[in-house]
C-alpha cells in the first residue's frame, strides 16, 4: 500500500498538486512536511536509484524511528492462521481468484473452489476466506475459501443439532449404505434406513434432490454429521397420531387402508396412525386367512372397538358395521327342522357346522351316530364337508345350536330284538381295537364288543389286534343285549363248540407231543401244540438232558402234565421226557436182577434137595457149591436193596 501511495504523491507533486492531503500524505511517506513541494519536484528523484550521493540521508532519532514504524504498520490488517475474514475479488486469471484481504500482499484462491456460485465468482465480489498460512515455503499467504464454508457449515450443523432446526440440503450422491447430503456446503451422510419410514431399495430415485433433513448425530472429533427424513415424517406422523388419538372414541367409524396382511390380521394406515383389525373381527363367519377377504391396498371403513392412549393401540372390526347374523335369523328356523351346513371347526367332543356366515352348529360326537361305540370326530368329520343335521336345541339369547345327525334317520335300537335276537349269528366290521376288546359294527347304529377272552377257545392274546385287525369282517353271535344302556356283547369263538370237552381225551396227563416254543419269558414258555392248541412249560420244565434249556423257535417232545379243561390250561414239561427214560431204563434192570434173583433162589433149593438125598461121598462138593449159590444171592439182594428207585 505504501509503495503506491509514493508513486501517486510524485505524480501529483509534478503535476503542481500542492494540498493540504499532500502534506498528510508526505508525512507518512517519511518526507518532511516543512520541504515545500516544489523544492521536492525541483529535485528530479529516481525511485530506483539507490546510489550513495542520491540516497535520502536524513537521519531520524529512535523515538521518532519507532514513532514512524508503528505508524507505518498499522496500515496493514493483523491476521492469525485460521482466522476468517473478509475479502474482495480484486482480479481472476485462468485458475485463480487474486483477493485482497488488506494485508501487505494478495492471496490467491483456485476457481474450483467457487464452483458452487452460480455463473462464477466475478471482480469485485466480496468472500468469506480462511487464513490457512500467512506465509507458505514460497512466501505467499495460503487462503481457502472452502475451508472458511466447511467451518462456518460446521458451526451451523452444531447449531441446527442443538436446537432440533430444520435444514434444507443436497443429495449429491449414492455411497454405501446410504446418500450424500450437503447441507451448508459441508457433506453429511444420509443413512438408507434415515431416507423413509417405509423400505428405501432404490437410492438413485433420491441424488440431486432437495431434501428437509434434521442433525441426528454429530462427531465433534472427526467433524462428521449424520442426518435424517425419516425422523421429520416421523415427526409429523407423530403430530397426526396425536391429533387422531385425541379426537378417537370407541363406535367411531374411520376410514382406513391396508398396509399389511399378518396370519393373525391386518393393519391399516388411519392417516397417520395405524390400527390393527383382528382377524375375528373381520367376518362373522369362520376365515382360515384374512387374505380371502382383504387385499392389500385396500381402503375400508372399519368401526373402533378400543383403543390406549399410552401404548397408541387401536382396535378396529369391520363385521360390527353389519348386524350379527343370530340376529337376522329367520323365524321359520326352530328345534327339528332340518338344516345344511359346512364343517368349520372339528374338536375331540365334535363338530360345528356353519348355517350361515356368523351362525354355527354343534354336532356332539354323541350325536353322530345311533351306536354306541366310541367315535372319533376329527377321523370321521373333514373340514369344508357338508352335512345335513336336525336342530336340536336352539336359543338365540347365548347364541347355541345343538344338531344331531344320528336322528335324522330312524332309531334302529327300538327294534333290536327282532332284527338282532341273543343267540343269533351275524358278520359284521371291526370299527375299533382297544386293550380289552373288539367294537364290532353290525349295521348302520348298532355294534357292540368282543371280549379279549372270547375270540379263540385255544389261544390267548395279549392284545386283540394280534387276531384282527380295524377293517376285517368277523363271524359274531349276539350273547346279550342291553336295549337301554345301547350295548350287544358278542362273542366270535362261541361259533364253534367248545373243543375243551374233546381236547381231554387227546392231551390226557403223561401224553407226550411235538410243540415248538413261540414264546419265551423269565416264568417259562408258550408252546404251540397240534390243533391250534397252546400249552405252557415252566422254565424248570424247559431244562434238557445236557443241562440247556429249550429254546424260543426251538421244537421238541413235550410230556402232559397237568390239563385244566374249565381254565382251558394246559401244562407241558420236557424235562420229563428225559427223565422217564432214565427211570424206565432203572425200572429194567432192576427187573432182570429180580428175576436172576429169583433163578438162583430156585436153584439153591433144587441143590438142597440133591444134597439130602445124595451120598457122604457128593456131600463136599455140594456144600461148596451151596455156599457159592448162597453167597451170590446175598450179593444180588444187597444189590437191589442199593438201587430200588426213589419215587417222585
Amino acid at each position: 500500500m505504501s509503495f503506491n501511495i509514493i508513486k501517486q504523491l510524485n505524480a501529483d507533486a509534478q503535476e503542481g498538486a500542492a494540498s493540504e492531503e499532500v502534506a498528510e500524505t508526505a508525512a507518512i511517506t517519511n518526507v518532511p512536511v516543512a520541504t515545500p513541494v516544489a523544492e521536492v519536484i525541483a529535485t528530479p528523484h529516481d525511485d530506483f536509484d539507490w546510489s550513495v550521493d542520491k540516497r535520502n540521508v536524513t537521519s531520524y532519532t529512535a523515538d521518532e524511528k519507532a514513532k514512524y514504524d508503528t505508524v507505518y504498520d498499522n496500515t496493514f490488517k493483523q491476521i492469525n492462521d485460521g482466522e476468517m475474514i473478509q475479502a474482495t475479488v480484486e482480479s481472476l486469471t485462468k485458475t485463480d481468484a487474486v483477493v485482497n484481504i488488506g494485508f501487505k500482499s494478495d492471496g490467491l484462491i483456485s476457481l474450483n473452489e467457487f464452483r458452487d456460485i452460480p455463473g462464477g465468482v466475478k471482480v469485485g465480489d466480496i468472500i468469506e476466506v480462511m487464513v490457512v498460512e500467512k506465509e507458505d515455503r514460497e512466501g505467499n499467504l495460503h487462503l481457502s475459501r472452502k475451508s472458511a464454508r466447511t467451518t462456518r457449515a460446521w458451526e451451523r450443523i452444531m447449531e441446527v443439532h442443538r436446537t432440533g432446526e430444520i435444514v434444507t440440503g443436497l443429495v449429491t450422491s449414492k455411497t454405501k449404505g446410504g446418500l450424500i447430503v450437503d447441507v451448508f456446503g459441508m457433506e453429511t451422510f444420509l443413512p438408507g434406513s434415515q431416507i423413509d419410514v417405509k423400505p428405501v431399495t432404490d437410492y438413485d430415485q433420491f441424488v440431486n434432490k432437495t431434501m428437509e433433513f434434521k442433525v441426528v448425530k454429530i462427531n465433534e472429533a472427526i467433524k462428521n454429521a449424520v442426518v435424517s427424513h425419516k425422523a421429520l415424517i416421523e415427526s409429523d406422523i407423530e403430530a397426526q397420531r396425536a391429533e387422531i388419538m385425541g379426537k378417537l372414541e370407541k363406535g367411531q367409524v374411520l376410514e382406513g387402508t391396508i398396509k399389511n396382511i399378518t396370519d393373525f390380521g391386518a393393519f391399516l394406515d388411519l392417516g397417520g396412525l395405524d390400527g390393527l383389525l383382528y382377524i375375528t373381527d373381520i367376518s362373522w363367519g369362520r376365515i382360515n386367512h384374512p387374505t380371502e377377504v382383504l387385499k392389500m391396498d385396500q381402503k375400508l371403513n372399519v368401526v373402533v372397538l378400543d383403543f390406549d392412549d399410552d401404548k397408541k393401540r387401536i382396535s378396529l372390526g369391520l363385521k360390527q358395521l353389519t348386524p350379527h347374523p343370530w340376529d337376522t335369523l329367520s323365524e321359520g328356523l326352530k328345534e327339528g327342522e332340518i338344516v345344511k351346513g359346512k364343517v368349520v371347526n372339528i374338536e375331540d367332543y365334535g363338530a360345528f357346522l356353519e348355517i350361515m356366515p356368523g351362525v354355527e352348529g354343534l354336532v356332539h360326537v354323541s350325536e353322530i351316530t345311533w351306536a354306541n361305540t366310541p367315535i372319533n370326530a376329527k377321523e370321521f368329520f373333514k373340514l369344508n364337508d357338508e352335512y345335513e343335521a336336525k336342530v336340536v336345541t336352539l336359543d338365540k339369547d347365548t347364541r347355541k345350536m345343538s344338531l344331531s345327525i344320528k336322528q335324522m334317520t330312524e332309531d334302529p335300537w327300538s327294534t333290536i330284538e327282532t332284527v338282532f335276537p341273543e343267540n343269533s349269528k351275524h358278520q359284521g366290521v371291526v370299527k375299533n381295537i382297544t386293550p380289552y376288546g373288539v367294537f364290532v359294527e353290525l349295521s348302520t347304529g348298532i355294534g357292540g364288543m368282543i371280549h379279549i377272552s372270547d375270540l379263540s377257545w385255544l389261544k390267548r392274546f395279549n392284545n386283540p389286534n394280534e387276531y384282527t385287525k380295524v377293517g376285517e369282517t368277523i363271524d359274531v353271535i349276539i350273547m346279550n343285549i342291553d336295549k337301554e344302556g345301547r350295548k350287544l356283547q358278542l362273542g366270535h369263538k362261541q361259533i364253534e363248540e367248545d373243543p375243551w370237552n374233546t381236547l381231554e381225551t387227546t392231551f390226557p396227563v403223561g401224553s407226550t407231543h411235538e410243540g415248538t416254543v413261540v414264546k419265551k419269558d423269565d416264568k417259562g414258555a408258550v408252546v404251540q401244540l397240534p390243533y391250534g392248541l397252546e400249552g405252557f412249560a415252566p422254565t424248570r420244565h424247559l431244562a434238557k438232558e445236557d443241562g440247556k434249556t429249550v429254546g424260543a423257535d426251538e421244537t421238541a417232545q413235550f410230556v402232559v402234565i397237568e390239563f385244566d379243561r374249565n381254565d382251558k390250561r394246559i401244562v407241558l414239561s420236557h424235562t420229563r421226557i428225559w427223565e422217564q427214560v432214565i427211570e424206565e431204563e432203572k425200572q429194567a434192570v432192576h427187573k432182570e436182577k429180580k428175576a436172576e434173583a429169583e433163578v438162583t433162589k430156585k436153584a439153591v433149593k433144587n441143590l438142597q434137595s440133591k444134597v439130602e438125598k445124595s451120598t457122604l461121598g457128593d456131600l463136599g462138593v455140594l456144600a461148596g457149591l451151596k455156599a457159592k449159590m448162597e453167597n451170590d444171592a446175598a450179593e444180588n439182594a444187597a444189590s437191589e436193596t442199593k438201587e430200588e428207585p426213589k419215587g417222585e
